[in-house]
């Protein structure tokens, strides 16, 4: 098993792979369906009273620049061929040699918090917004994540050390494996850093040989890393299906939202054929919008009349679901009797990948086998960024960040989740969504944005 020492840990970024596999399948299609779509994103502080001081803001804006300097490479390309044979030959001869061009595709400025003269330590806001074509400009987000990330925590909390995370995460695997959780590890867009993330994994692979050699009938599986560079890495199965992003550039594409869902799902279908990824994300425009296309009848291709009366629908042909938003337990009672309503009795998969740790898996794991689906696990923020200050006994808050779609092709994208504090976008044009899909406002307990990863809990 490959190991990072503290000789050879890099310095941000060095691989374009060090990313989710959900951006190269998402780019996949892009290059297929919308190569010249010009998009923005735009990076949101969900922690707002966290704030990077101007020294973090300017190791930051360096390491963006260097992300110029980076391509993918012949040996990333030949692996990715056989790793994910799902990706289209045509697509990895773009990919080899991709590179990107921040200083021509990413904006970035800081806002100091007070008046005065500004200093290293001096704390703000950063604006950071992204812009070109969606076939090269997706591929920023995690990157750009991860790197404010470590920005934050190597020069605003600097109360911690690395020391016990592969310990850690060891022991975090061995709980989840023994308790009969599936689950992959989704922590790359807020990692503490590279050396943490890499950390994490050895611990976890060290967890999966240990169940695999006690004896002891463990019943959970380790299923591998949204991180396609850690993948290639570890000899692990990356991870993944497809993100919001996808939905939310459709819609703003088409001006259509009410049929957003079902185009979504035909343009993915007709890039990686049925049954292939087939993880449907329901949440872009709520959960309920979402089920009425799930209900349709799939075409066999991307073309909406390539249908006729034997046509199995989109649940049908989907492996199942991803719940990324709103009460998870509410959820599954929503698919079992959305499946129920079609006549749908197979086991179907129901992946869980918001806000996750070890007691709310099995917990969500117990539910979900009780309504007769089959539960799985992305864990993410518990696994890379869980760390407690040196100097007292409390938690090392993580940064709740994120980088979404705003435009598509000129216009303005939106998500209207299934909890409401993870809506984003214009107001005017969510009012009007709103009405056009039905959507009913909700709100989830745990869901509280800024203040999602404060607890103890575990």
């Amino acid at each position: 098993m490959a190991q990072t020492s503290e000789m050879d840990v890099p310095d941000g970024i060095f691989s374009l792979l060090d990313t989710d596999l959900y951006k190269l399948t998402m780019q996949c299609a892009v290059h297929k369906h919308f190569p010249e779509v010009q998009v923005s994103y735009q990076f949101t502080n969900r922690t707002p009273h966290m704030r990077l001081t101007y020294g973090a803001y300017n190791w930051l804006q360096t390491q963006i620049n260097k992300l110029e300097n980076i391509a993918v490479t012949s040996e990333e390309v030949e692996w990715l061929r056989k790793a994910c044979p799902y990706l289209s030959d045509a697509y990895l001869d773009y990919l080899h040699g991709f590179h990107l061009y921040p200083s021509k595709q990413v904006k970035i400025d800081f806002s100091p918090s007070a008046d005065g003269d500004v200093t290293d330590a001096t704390p703000g806001d950063i604006n950071l917004s992204i812009h070109g074509l969606w076939l090269e400009t997706i591929l920023y987000e995690i990157p750009l994540l991860a790197l404010t990330s470590e920005a934050y925590f190597k020069f605003v909390e600097r109360d911690w050390n690395h020391a016990g995370q592969v310990a850690k995460a060891k022991q975090k695997g061995e709980r989840l494996l023994k308790a009969g959780c599936a689950f992959s590890e989704f922590g790359s867009r807020r990692r503490r850093d590279y050396k943490t993330h890499d950390m994490v994994l050895q611990g976890l692979v060290q967890a999966h040989e240990e169940a695999a050699a006690n004896g002891e009938g463990w019943t959970g599986k380790f299923s591998g890393t949204s991180n396609v560079h850690f993948a290639m890495k570890y000899g692990l199965n990356p991870v993944g299906t497809v993100a919001h992003e996808w939905f939310m550039g459709i819609a703003a594409i088409t001006r259509n939202y009410a049929n957003a869902n079902e185009k979504s799902m035909q343009l993915w279908i007709d890039t990686f054929g049925r049954g292939v990824l087939s993880i449907a994300l329901t949440d872009t425009f709520g959960t309920p919008s979402f089920l009425k296309a799930f209900a349709q009848p799939a075409p066999k291709s991307g073309n909406a009349n390539d249908v006729d009366g034997n046509d199995l629908s989109y649940a049908q042909i989907f492996n199942g679901v991803r719940q990324d938003s709103g009460d998870p337990l509410e959820y599954v009672q929503l698919m079992r009797t959305f499946y129920d309503s079609q006549g749908i009795s197979d086991k179907k998969a129901v992946v869980f990948s918001d806000s996750l740790n070890i007691d709310r898996c099995i917990r969500y794991k117990e539910a979900t086998e009780a309504a007769g689906l089959t539960p799985s696990f992305g864990i993410g923020t518990f696994l890379t960024n869980d760390f407690w200050h040196l100097s007292k006994n409390e938690k090392s808050v993580p940064l709740n960040i994120v980088i979404k779609l705003s435009k598509a092709d000129g216009q303005p994208a939106i998500k209207l989740s299934d909890d409401k504090g993870k809506n984003m976008g214009d107001d005017e044009l969510m009012r009007s969504v709103k009405q056009q899909v039905g959507y009913a406002e909700k709100s989830w307990a745990d869901g509280d944005e800024a203040h999602r990863w404060d607890r103890n809990d575990g």
